[in-house]
């Protein structure tokens, strides 16, 4: 099977807190009134993206896996192994619940999965937007735990401003929210494992209180320095790429790059490489053929693929294991 840029399907999500900005500006269709979430580079279970171009069109990506050969997504990749990326858009209209993600060792022992570090870019946010961004200065796991239990949450959380451009890297651990009026791309584990901790008292669709992991949220919460946060999401240079490096962590590299006429890049054996446009178009131009993008596309570039050109006017978000 040839090695070329796929073009990817998406799976559309929604939630409490979706808004329609994925739809009305990123032209994602769905059948539900409003997108919480796209998720644009998938291989689970029942989040499988397709193939919309080409020889692999309506394959799988697991499919055309399993055509190309795995070194595709890297050599170190087999047929037993889970994809190791998740990337998505997310749009939150309202605040998304308070959270905290296990990391592999706690995951595997207790939910037999992987755990979760990720990564935002915050591709848009209204004006005095914010995030929960770790715990406050000073507060130790054990105030934590004292605050959720007394109901004192809103104390001990970080909030920070936010605006758009800008990266927010939240190892395992770190507790965390998106504020409301913020659309960010998530470059993140493979891993949808969430102990929600707050919800704001919110229901769910069957009129009931949605569920929350207290329990297991206090087991994994911890504070995290500024030069901690950096230490881990810069831990791997050679992860870093082309464009203005975002993280090159021990998970997955990511950067932005900017493009204002053509750039010449190659993909090599040891990653493959997904590419999301947030904003503009271009073209991918490779062994002759050209392959087209704007707003809201996402391709697939496989392993060892070799050299390509990037031709237009548009920001996307890389990355790579």
């Amino acid at each position: 099977m040839k090695k070329y840029p796929l073009m990817l399907s998406y799976i559309t999500k929604t939630a409490l807190w979706a808004g329609t900005k994925l739809k009305d500006d990123f032209g994602k269709k769905s059948d539900f009134d409003t997108v919480s979430e796209s998720w644009e580079l998938s291989v689970r279970k029942n989040e499988m993206a397709t193939v919309e171009n080409g020889v692999a069109k309506g394959l799988t990506l697991k499919e055309y896996f399993e055509a190309a050969g795995y070194d595709c997504v890297s050599p170190y990749f087999n047929s037993a192994d889970r994809f190791p990326l998740l990337v998505k858009l997310i749009d939150a209209e309202d605040m998304l619940s308070v959270q905290v993600h296990p990391d592999d060792n706690y995951s595997s022992r207790v939910e037999g999965d992987s755990g979760k570090t990720e990564m935002w870019y915050i591709v848009d946010a209204k004006e005095g937007a914010t995030l929960v961004y770790g715990l406050a200065d000073g507060v130790s796991t054990e105030d934590f735990a004292a605050a959720v239990r007394e109901g004192r949450i809103g104390e001990v959380m970080n909030h920070v401003p936010v605006k758009k451009g800008q990266t927010y890297f939240i190892p395992a651990g770190m507790l965390h929210a998106i504020g409301a009026g913020i659309l960010v791309a998530e470059i993140q584990q493979n891993s949808d494992i969430t102990y929600r901790v707050y919800d704001f008292d919110r229901v769910g669709a069957d009129g009931k209180l949605r569920e929350l992991h207290v329990d297991k949220a206090l087991d994994v919460t911890r504070p995290y320095s500024e030069d901690e946060v950096n230490a881990i999401r810069f831990s791997n240079p050679e992860r870093a790429m082309a464009g203005e490096s975002l993280a090159s962590c021990e998970f997955f590299g990511a950067s932005r790059l900017t493009l204002d006429g053509k750039t010449d890049l190659a993909v090599g054996s040891d990653s493959f490489l997904s590419l999301i446009c947030i904003e503009g178009s271009g073209v991918i131009t490779f062994d002759g053929e050209k392959y087209p993008f704007s707003k809201g596309d996402s391709y697939f570039l496989p392993a060892g693929m070799g050299a390509f050109s990037l031709d237009g006017a548009a920001t996307l978000i890389t990355s790579r294991v």
